[in-house]
C-alpha cells in the first residue's frame, strides 16, 4: 500500500429513515435517507436534510423519493444517487477527493440474495471498489461494544425505520434471527391514522414523526411524562385550521397493535433460541438499538412482558453505524462479513 494510500475507507449504515457515514472513526454524515429529483431529467436536486425539507411541499417538477422501503432498496436509481450524493457531501466536508473506496454497508438480516446484490451494485456504482456487507444486528452488537466472537449468547433487538431485526449472536455468527416489517415507519402511519380518525385532522408524515418524537410512548403510565404536543392541521370535513393537543396516552393507544407485534416477534425469536444460549440471554439481558429504542417506556414494557431485563444501548440511533465502523477496521479478522 505504501505511505500514500489512495483507498479511502468508509462505513455506511444505509437505513430506511437515516443514512450515517463514518470515516476515520468520525461520523461525517448523519442525514435522512431521501433524495429530491427533477422529474423531467431525473437529475439529483438535493439529498438528505435539504431533500427532507422539501418533502410534502414539492410542485410537479420535483419529486422527493425515499429510496429504501422496509429496509431494502425499492428504487435502485434513487439509492445510487443518494449514496453518491451523501459520499460527495462527506468528501466536501473533509477534503478527500474521491479515490477508490472500501466500504462496509449494513443490511437487514432477512435480506434475500437479490436485495444484497442491489446494495452491492448501488455501492459499487457510487464508487466503492471493495464492498463488504454486514448484517445490521451484528453491527449493532459491535456498536454496543459486545464481544461477538465469544462463545456466549447475546440478543439484539434493532428497531429501525423499516424493519425490526431480532437476532441471537454467538461465536461471530447469527444463531437465530427474525426480521419483521413493523418498525418506526409503521408507528408513524399509525399516528397519522389516529389523528385522522380521532381528531379529524390531516397530518403529513413529517408532522406524525414529530408527534412520535415528542409524545411517543409504549406505556400508559410513565414516570416522567412529556407535555402535550400541539398539532396544527386542516379539519378533514371543513378544511378549516385546527389546533389539537396530543397526549402521550393516546399515542400509546394508537401504536399499541404495532408494539404488540414487536413483542410477539421477540418472544418467537426466544422460542427458537437453543437452551444454553437462552440461559446466557437471561443473564446478560437483551439489548435495544435503533431509533425505536428511544420510544418512551418501551424497555420497561418489554421487561415486564417478557421477564428478561432490556437495556437501551447508549445512543441507539448510532449503534449500527458504529458497528459498521468497527467492522471496517477488522475486515480481515471478521469472517462474518459478506463480500
Amino acid at each position: 500500500m505504501g505511505l500514500f494510500s489512495l483507498t479511502k475507507e468508509i462505513a455506511i449504515d444505509l437505513g430506511t429513515a437515516n443514512t450515517i457515514i463514518i470515516h476515520n472513526d468520525k461520523i461525517v454524515i448523519d442525514e435522512p435517507s431521501i433524495v429530491a429529483r427533477d422529474v423531467r431529467t431525473g437529475k439529483l436536486i438535493a439529498v438528505g436534510k435539504e431533500a427532507q425539507q422539501m418533502q410534502g411541499k414539492e410542485h410537479e417538477g420535483i419529486r422527493t423519493v425515499r429510496p429504501l422501503r422496509k429496509g431494502v432498496i425499492a428504487d435502485f436509481d434513487a439509492a445510487e444517487l443518494m449514496i453518491r450524493g451523501l459520499v460527495k457531501k462527506a468528501s466536501s466536508k473533509s477534503n478527500w477527493f474521491q479515490p477508490s473506496m472500501r466500504m462496509v454497508v449494513g443490511i437487514p438480516s432477512g435480506s434475500t440474495e437479490v436485495e444484497i446484490r442491489a446494495v452491492r451494485d448501488s455501492s459499487e456504482h457510487a464508487g466503492g471498489r471493495d464492498v463488504y456487507m454486514i448484517y445490521e444486528p451484528m453491527a449493532a452488537a459491535l456498536g454496543i461494544g459486545l464481544d461477538v466472537v465469544a462463545p456466549e449468547g447475546n440478543m439484539i433487538v434493532d428497531i429501525g425505520g423499516g424493519t425490526t431485526e431480532i437476532a441471537v449472536i454467538s461465536l461471530g455468527g447469527i444463531v437465530s434471527n427474525k426480521s419483521i416489517q413493523i418498525a418506526g415507519d409503521d408507528l408513524t402511519s399509525d399516528i397519522m391514522e389516529h389523528m385522522r380518525r380521532v381528531h379529524n385532522v390531516k397530518v403529513g408524515e413529517r408532522t406524525a414523526e414529530l408527534i412520535k418524537m415528542n409524545v411517543g410512548a409504549a406505556l400508559l403510565e410513565l414516570d416522567n411524562p412529556p407535555e402535550d404536543y400541539i398539532v396544527h392541521g386542516p379539519n378533514i370535513m371543513t378544511s378549516l385550521p385546527m389546533e389539537v393537543p396530543v397526549s402521550y396516552q393516546e399515542i400509546s393507544h394508537s401504536i399499541e397493535k404495532s408494539i404488540s407485534k414487536i413483542e410477539a416477534a421477540v418472544l418467537s425469536a426466544l422460542e427458537q433460541t437453543p437452551p444454553e444460549l437462552y440461559a446466557d440471554i437471561v443473564r446478560n439481558g437483551i439489548y435495544l438499538a435503533g431509533g425505536g429504542a428511544l420510544l418512551r417506556g418501551l424497555d420497561k414494557r418489554l421487561t415486564d412482558k417478557i421477564g428478561i431485563q432490556f437495556h437501551v444501548a447508549e445512543d441507539p440511533l448510532l449503534a449500527v453505524a458504529r458497528g459498521t465502523g468497527v467492522a471496517l477496521k477488522n475486515t480481515e479478522k471478521f469472517n462474518f462479513l459478506i463480500r
